[in-house]
């Protein structure tokens, strides 16, 4: 019997092969998707843009402008939700309690998700989430 070295992973099959054997599936989904949406996400640095993208809208948006973001999945939800909250409140500083507030530089609207009608019709917008906040009279 011929011995064979192996040096790991030659291609995406055989990675999601391994993933396969290790990762339980949800819902009939493959073990792998979850597995390659996590590479993606972490070789295109999709969070750190995203954070960045929403510290921006504040320079860019004027008042009464509106922030509207489409998130696919709950670590980009996460983000944009804790965005518009941190954003959308007085902040007082603890050290000078009489002191005016920050005051907000947002107010949240809306959170909206894909009707049925939607979601049957396009069933990948399933795990959408739109998120739409208003730019207040505060500058940035």
């Amino acid at each position: 019997m011929a011995h064979r070295e192996t040096h790991g992973l030659q291609t995406t099959t055989e990675l999601a092969q391994l993933v396969g054997k290790v990762v339980k599936s949800r819902d009939g989904q493959n073990p792998a998707t979850r597995t390659f949406q996590a590479l993606r996400i972490f070789i295109n640095a999709e969070l750190v843009e995203l954070e960045e993208a929403l510290a921006a809208s504040l320079r860019v948006l004027k008042p009464g402008g509106r922030l509207a973001v489409i998130s696919f999945h709950s670590l980009e939800d996460r983000i944009v939700k804790q965005f518009i909250a941190e954003h959308s409140k007085e902040v007082y500083d603890r050290r000078t309690p009489f002191a005016e507030p920050k005051p907000m530089r947002l107010k949240a609207l809306e959170r909206i998700k894909p009707s049925k009608a939607e979601v049957d019709a396009n069933p990948r917008s399933r795990s959408a989430v739109m998120r739409v906040a208003e730019r207040t009279e505060v500058p940035a």
